[in-house]
């Protein structure tokens, strides 16, 4: 920072007239008149300089450049006004030059005279307009004042300076001195040795005073605010480090009893050995986190859906194939070869627990119980039951999951239907494959291929997870309108069955009452039964039973009043 000088009283400008002076260009720093300051100087001709100046009247002109990055500088590559000033010390180092100047006056650079091995220039100097009255000593009280405060909100000024700039009532020396700030870039001091007057200096110094306190009491209370919110981070961290201490002392250490309940679950939930070693090394990584860390839910939450998951032995399972055709008969009339169709199946796992399970897929048109079809399979094998719609699906993450980089990221639906049956042999009904989209976000059918391949699924990949887990004990039945959609190799994994329209025997049968979830569809019929204008058993089975149509067969009405 500048060093202020003793004031001198202003005499009257003489005559102005050119002088000829070396010149020194500086990078990056502009000194003003009247002020003391420190300079390092390195260059061959800026020492040249000096040296002349010394053998002579010690005066030099001191300009800055437009670009500090240039050596060798040339006319274009400095700035037209700059200061007189003379050398007070100077010394020899290794690195050049250090000197001692005093700003004397303000000059304007009129020729340049050579540049070898120096510069020097005639330059003509420039008289300070200061003014008078009210106006001038309002401006200076202003910028007192600001000063003040910017020096207060933590401004780098020596306190000297800060003294010098409150007890001076010159308004030259004070315009000079306060243009000096070390937050003015070297435009704005440069400016600012460009302006000769006085008044309008004063009036730039308010504005840019006036902006730097506001920046600084706001980086002050930026500052605050995190050093308030670092100490309340700290203070809460060494409060919990008490209180984990007191707890272990009590024997209530209640972290550590909830990560010792965790690896119980890991242990008894009958994980393979890779997958238990993975949640297990999981758990250490939570336990070695801070507990603010947000790391640690994301953790936790990995961890749960691990223990979540099935992995344990199925339950035993019902072969008794009297009991199965019992509990189809009651759920289905008719429908017989589908009946022995899964019958043939449970026959032949009875005979070899270690075939694989067929992937069976129902087609037919809407309202023919594909679904509870399905539902029957299960209540007769003694296994859970769950359905997954895959209609409208476009994103194939949907049935692999998102990977934890991303927030809220989840394991995909196959998985988290396999947490809702509970069981590792569920039969699954994959509703509506016939309706699976692809787009730009993946084709959800291509990672269909995997979970119904018996060769795969006993090792499917979740990208949530990353950890293999085995659907071959899942019984995957799907469902569709049409075959023509499926796309060809996930065709190919399946055993089509084919569901035709009941016969008028069979919609009379249900239509009386003779299937026991017909009832309730009975119940929504009887009000409209007095409408129908026939009353033969076959003609009151056509507007009761009455299903909808397949896909290109014409549309159904959904009122049972409409006649075919």
């Amino acid at each position: 920072m500048a060093d202020a000088v003793k004031e001198t009283p202003h005499p009257d400008p003489p005559e102005l007239q050119l002088r000829r002076l070396p010149l020194v260009p500086l990078r990056d720093d502009v000194v003003f008149p009247k002020l003391i300051v420190p300079l390092s100087v390195g260059r061959r001709t800026s020492i040249a300089a000096i040296s002349f100046a010394m053998d002579h009247d010690k005066q030099v002109l001191l300009v800055a450049q437009k670009d500090p990055q240039v050596d060798d500088t040339a006319d274009a590559d400095l700035y037209t006004t700059g200061t007189i000033a003379e050398i007070n010390g100077m010394r020899q180092t290794p690195a050049g030059v250090q000197m001692l100047v005093a700003g004397s006056q303000r000059a304007r650079i009129v020729r340049f005279n050579q540049f070898k091995p120096f510069i020097e220039v005639d330059v003509e100097p420039i008289v300070d307009q200061v003014g008078e009255g009210l106006e001038l000593e309002a401006h200076m009280r202003s910028v007192k004042s600001l000063y003040e405060k910017y020096v207060e909100s933590g401004a780098a000024v020596a306190p000297e300076v800060a003294a010098t700039v409150s007890k001076t009532d010159d308004p030259v020396y004070l315009a000079d001195l306060v243009s000096a700030a070390p937050d003015q870039t070297l435009e704005q001091k440069q400016h600012m040795l460009e302006t000769p007057n006085v008044l309008e200096r004063l009036r730039l110094l308010s504005l840019f005073l006036s902006k730097q306190v506001e920046i600084l009491e706001l980086k002050a209370k930026i500052q605050n605010e995190v050093q308030s919110t670092i100490g309340k981070l700290q203070r809460d961290q060494i409060l919990r480090e008490q209180l984990k201490a007191i707890r272990k002392e009590l024997g209530e250490d209640e972290e550590g009893a909830d990560l010792h309940n965790l690896r119980e679950k890991i242990e008894s939930s009958g994980m393979p050995d890779a997958v238990k070693e993975r949640a297990l090394k999981e758990v250490d990584r939570m336990q070695s986190i801070p507990a603010a860390s947000p790391e640690v839910g994301i953790i936790r939450t990995y961890v749960d859906w691990l223990i979540a998951l099935p992995w344990g032995t199925p339950a035993a399972e019902s072969w008794d194939i009297k009991q199965a055709a019992k509990v189809l008969d009651e759920d289905h009339y008719g429908v017989e070869k589908i009946k022995e169709r899964i019958l043939e199946y449970m026959a032949v796992r009875q005979r070899s627990q270690s075939l694989r399970s067929p992937i069976l897929c129902f087609v037919g048109p809407p309202g023919v119980g594909k679904t509870s079809l399905g539902k029957s399979i299960a209540r007769a094998l003694g296994r859970k039951f769950v359905r997954l719609s895959l209609g409208g699906i476009h994103d194939e993450a949907e049935i692999r999951g998102h990977r934890r980089t991303y927030i809220g990221a989840m394991p995909g639906r196959i998985l988290q239907q396999m947490k809702v049956a509970g069981a590792r042999n569920p039969v699954f009904m994959l509703d509506e494959i016939d309706k699976v989209g692809a787009d730009w976000r993946g084709d959800p059918s291509s990672a269909l291929l995997e979970v119904l391949d018996p060769e795969q699924n006993k090792d499917f990949s979740d990208h949530y997870l990353e950890v293999p887990y085995d659907l071959s004990q899942v019984l995957f039945i799907t469902t569709g309108n049409v075959v023509d959609t499926i796309i060809p190799p996930l065709r190919d994994r399946m055993e089509v069955i084919r569901l035709p329209g009941y016969t008028e025997d069979e919609k009379m049968h249900r239509s009386d009452g003779g299937h026991p979830a017909s009832r309730l569809h009975r119940r929504r019929k009887d009000a409209y039964r007095a409408t129908v204008p026939r009353s033969s058993p076959v003609a009151r089975a056509r507007v009761d039973r009455r299903e909808p149509r397949a896909p290109g067969g014409g549309v159904a009405s959904a009122d049972p009043r409409v006649h075919p």
